[in-house]
Parts: C-alpha cells; structure tokens; sequence
C-alpha cells in the first residue's frame, strides 16, 4: 500500500494522474489521484473507486480488489495479480 500512498502524493503536479488497471483483465480500476471529488480517484469514498463498498475498488476490505486475501489486491503482501499503474506517459509500474 506504500506504493500507492507514494503515487497518491505525487500526482498533485500532474494534469492526468496515473491509473490502476487489473494486470490480467486490464480492468480499469481507477486514478490514483488525491481528488476526493473526482470520481474516479481511489481518494472518492463516495466513488467506484475509492468507497469501501463497492466491488472495483481497492478500499473494499471484502471485495477481490481491496482484501488483505485476495490474489488480486494490492492489500495483499502475497499477491499474484496486484494492480499495476500506468502513468501519464505511459510507462508501466508493475509491483511484483
């Protein structure tokens, strides 16, 4: 999770902010922005992204994203298939 912390505080300075996207399905699972009104970022918890309850957001503690059990969640130390982050240019930051 400090990585994405990390993320959150850089894209202050950024025009797009960098996005999160399942590595297998290529999901779209949005910004890592600190934007508590975009509705995108993972900082909305009122967002799809960003609420505790709903299942494509990585703050859902029972949802396949934000589980500390889920193969699939970057809350997992353990994870097979964490999210990877894709920033404005492009480039790819893949934290397996």
């Amino acid at each position: 999770m400090s990585v994405i912390s990390l993320a959150l505080f850089t894209t202050t300075a950024q025009s797009n902010p960098p996005i999160l996207v399942d590595r297998e399905t290529g999901k779209y699972l949005g910004t890592l922005s600190n934007n508590h009104y975009d509705s995108d970022s993972v900082s909305n918890p009122y967002g799809q992204y960003g609420s505790k309850y709903s299942p494509d957001s990585i703050s859902n503690p029972y949802g396949q994203y934000g589980s500390k059990y889920s193969p699939d969640s970057p809350n997992n130390p353990y994870a097979t298939n964490p999210p990877v982050i894709i920033s404005p240019d492009n480039s790819l930051y893949d934290p397996r």
